[in-house]
């Protein structure tokens, strides 16, 4: 758990160098948060010649707080989807988005993620891998968040992943 938390301490780093300063802020997010991933099979970490360089929750439907969104509507909102969360990594380490994606359109094609208004990095990333933004959605705290979601119909067992990459993805299963 201390290297997990480590690249959490890291990623607020890079996001309050990017501009934003409110995202992430005080104690989040906590082990607590983490180890609720991992009791929901949903936390993996992000490894590099066996060190973790990188963590994200991939969860399935359904996610309270985007029950409701406002100023916009979801491109599906019938079908079970799984949502990414808490991305984080070293500022050091490049393509992590890229291999998170790729990771998560191989076991479902319908994937939603928020971000803060302030969370440049994220929000140009999200687009840049054909999300489209959907509309608001607000934390069970009251906090606005920008919610996207994206639907790849050829992206199952497509063999256009790059998940032969030189970090590899793992369930985190135990408390490291």
């Amino acid at each position: 758990m201390a290297e997990i938390m480590k690249v959490m301490d890291a990623a607020k780093g890079i996001m309050r160098q990017s501009g934003n300063m409110h995202q992430w802020s005080d104690s989040y997010p906590s082990e607590t948060a983490i180890m609720a991933d991992m009791e929901r099979n949903g936390g993996y970490v992000i490894e590099d010649s066996d060190k973790i360089v990188g963590y994200f929750a991939f969860l399935p439907s359904p996610e309270p707080t985007y029950s409701k969104i406002y100023d916009g509507e979801w491109l599906d909102d019938t079908q079970p989807y799984h949502v990414v969360h808490r991305i984080a990594s070293y500022p050091d380490v490049h393509g992590i988005f890229n291999n998170i994606m790729d990771f998560c359109f191989s076991h479902d094609k319908n994937i939603r993620i928020d971000t803060h208004h302030d969370n440049k990095i994220m929000q140009h990333n999200i687009l840049k891998h054909g999300f489209a933004y959907c509309g608001i959605i607000y934390l069970l705290t009251g906090d606005k968040r920008l919610a996207y979601q994206s639907l790849h119909p050829d992206c199952l067992k497509c063999g256009k992943c790059t998940l032969a990459c030189p970090t590899k993805i793992m369930t985190l299963i135990s408390n490291k």
